[in-house]
């Protein structure tokens, strides 16, 4: 029992929490609060995006580079998400074990997270690829498991809003 709770108790994301001093990001940033916003964030997955060799990610669109949740998105992109195999290996690792459902910045990160090792697998060759591909199907694995326990019917504490989560109305796309 104790283990489970100091296991509900780690970050999925620490970089979220860790303040930055050439950034302006504020600490545990959040793209969608809104479905506004959950649209806008599929039209930046849709929008061309550019990956420098640092492995920064930009929108080329500077229409929509140029909105202020746009720079949320590149902060979140750029200084939040794992982008290196070991990373991701641990993030899903972690997600395999986390206890009830994402919290909707969590579960947003995570298919960021698997939108960009989607990328890296597609760009990938031999070996490099089979690595990558292992991941995303990691990353999707857990997704899919999160989705389904948010969906099922579940019996929610007294005094829970049981809606915390991702799963009222922002994954249903």
């Amino acid at each position: 029992m104790q283990e489970t709770w100091v296991r509900s108790l780690a970050v999925l994301f620490p970089a979220a929490h860790r303040p930055k001093r050439s950034s302006s990001l504020p600490l545990n940033p959040i793209l969608q609060s809104s479905l506004e916003e959950v649209e806008l964030l599929y039209e930046f997955l849709l929008a061309e995006l550019e990956i420098s060799p640092d492995l920064k990610i930009s929108i080329k669109d500077e229409e929509l580079a140029s909105l202020r949740k746009a720079s949320d998105f590149r902060a979140v992109c750029n200084d939040v998400i794992p982008k290196s195999i070991p990373d991701i290996r641990r993030l899903s690792a972690s997600l395999s074990s986390h206890p009830g459902i994402l919290k909707k910045e969590d579960f947003e990160r995570t298919a960021l997270t698997l939108a960009y090792t989607a990328y890296r697998t597609a760009l990938s060759q031999g070996y490099q690829k089979d690595i990558w591909a292992q991941s995303l199907l990691s990353l999707f694995r857990a997704l899919r498991h999160d989705l389904m326990r948010s969906s099922g019917p579940r019996a929610s504490p007294r005094g829970t809003d049981p809606h915390q989560g991702h799963g009222a109305g922002t994954s249903t796309q």
